[in-house]
């Protein structure tokens, strides 16, 4: 029973997932989540009381695999600067997947205090994977650093679906050499 509780579940977070990506916020709609998953729509609320809880559930599964990309990414990189242009370009690349621009779609405007906050601590996390980096490059306030780096990063994926070749490239040279040329 317990299983199959999961395994709905699962299915409801990747319908949730597709109808985010494809058709935004609109899109994710209870009877939606329903007709994806072949559930009925009541059975949908005994999993999620409304979108929000939804999205948040996508975060608590999500967030912590990204984490881990980015900091793998890292990882393999070599000097520090290609540690930052490791952080920048493997979060850049992240929204091109469907999980996060899921959880974009949806979670500026319909998450209460707490998700909000969920969210926060987690990007709170990639800042702390790329403070010592910094340290290493010898960045006097190295938190503070972080924190405007992922200010760069976060502007970045708002702008990147414009052009997102284009925005990466610009997002690591200013992460990387700042505005001078």
């Amino acid at each position: 029973m317990a299983e199959h509780r999961r395994m709905q579940r699962d299915a409801l977070l990747d319908a949730a997932r597709s109808l985010l990506s494809e058709g935004g916020t609109q899109a994710l709609t209870f009877p939606a989540l329903a007709e994806r998953t072949g559930l009925a729509r009541s059975s949908v609320y005994e999993y999620f009381r409304s979108r929000a809880a939804v999205v948040e559930e996508l975060c608590a599964v999500d967030l912590p695999v990204w984490a881990a990309e980015i900091e793998a990414a890292m990882a393999a990189a070599g000097t520090p600067e290609e540690k930052i242009e490791a952080y920048v370009r493997r979060q850049l690349a992240l929204t091109g997947d469907r999980r996060h621009r899921a959880v974009v779609a949806i979670s500026a405007g319909e998450l209460d205090t707490a998700a909000r906050e969920k969210i926060r601590t987690a990007h709170a996390g990639l800042i702390g994977m790329v403070i010592e980096v910094l340290r290493e490059l010898g960045q006097e306030e190295p938190r503070l650093t972080a924190v405007l780096l992922q200010g760069v990063v976060d502007a970045a994926v708002r702008s990147a679906e414009e052009n997102p070749e284009r925005v990466t490239g610009t997002a690591v040279r200013l992460a990387l050499h700042g505005v001078a040329r």
